[in-house]
């Protein structure tokens, strides 16, 4: 990206949004375009200034970060999701993740991380490890029951052909493109044409999703049992 990152701010405490535009502003990559306090607000922010990314606060009054996510993630130009959180195992997170968030990061991470994150999200790069996926899937409850959720993720990666299938479980197994095309012999441009077609095939926004889909079908154990 040539120009500085435009990141919108999204949380109900002014306090923590002036914590975070210190922070993020000192960037020289970082541009702090614009400020909400409820997620009602985020939708006509984003058409007017336009951010690659949204640091987004969970808990809010009117609208939540999750509804607030999953509404701008439908939209054809959606920017990146950061999701802000207090807690790492959380319901609303993991939902989040499943609307489009590319990841989360904690109120209490250190400045340079969440600086780190605002950039790896604007180069398309989920800020989520494939381990705290599977701890988020393992400790929630209640999403849905675990059985049906792992046959509907069977059913829609039924539609993948063989190596797709395996570049979806490298990518939820955290391998970039580089590692997944070392692993399967194949060229990184080919890898890059695989997860592209995988998010078109199966409607994904990005590749956490396609790890929580691969973490929802077992296919990880799978393959663990296989090594």
């Amino acid at each position: 990206m040539n120009r500085p990152i435009r990141l919108l701010l999204v949380d109900d405490d002014p306090l923590v949004r002036k914590g975070l535009a210190l922070m993020l502003g000192g960037a020289d990559d970082i541009e702090i375009v614009g400020e909400a306090g409820d997620g009602s607000e985020v939708a006509g922010l984003v058409g007017e200034v336009r951010p690659d990314v949204v640091l987004m606060d969970i808990r809010m009054p009117q609208m939540d970060g999750l509804a607030a996510t999953e509404e701008l993630r439908r939209r054809a130009d959606a920017p990146e999701v950061i999701v802000l959180t207090t807690f790492h195992a959380d319901e609303q997170v993991l939902r989040a993740l499943r609307a489009g968030a590319a990841g989360f990061v904690l109120k209490d991470t250190a400045p340079a991380e969440i600086v780190a994150a605002v950039r790896a999200v604007a180069a398309g790069e989920p800020v989520l490890s494939p381990t705290v996926t599977q701890q988020l899937i393992t400790r929630v409850t209640g999403i849905d029951p675990q059985q049906d959720r792992k046959q509907r993720a069977l059913d829609r990666l039924a539609t993948l052909a063989d190596r797709e299938r395996a570049v979806a479980v490298a990518v939820a197994r955290g391998g970039s493109n580089a590692d997944i095309a070392s692993e399967l012999y194949l060229s990184v441009a080919t890898v890059k044409a695989h997860v592209s077609r995988i998010l078109t095939k199966l409607d994904l926004n990005n590749r956490v999703q396609i790890a929580l889909l691969a973490h929802d079908a077992g296919l990880l154990d799978e393959t663990d049992r296989a090594g």
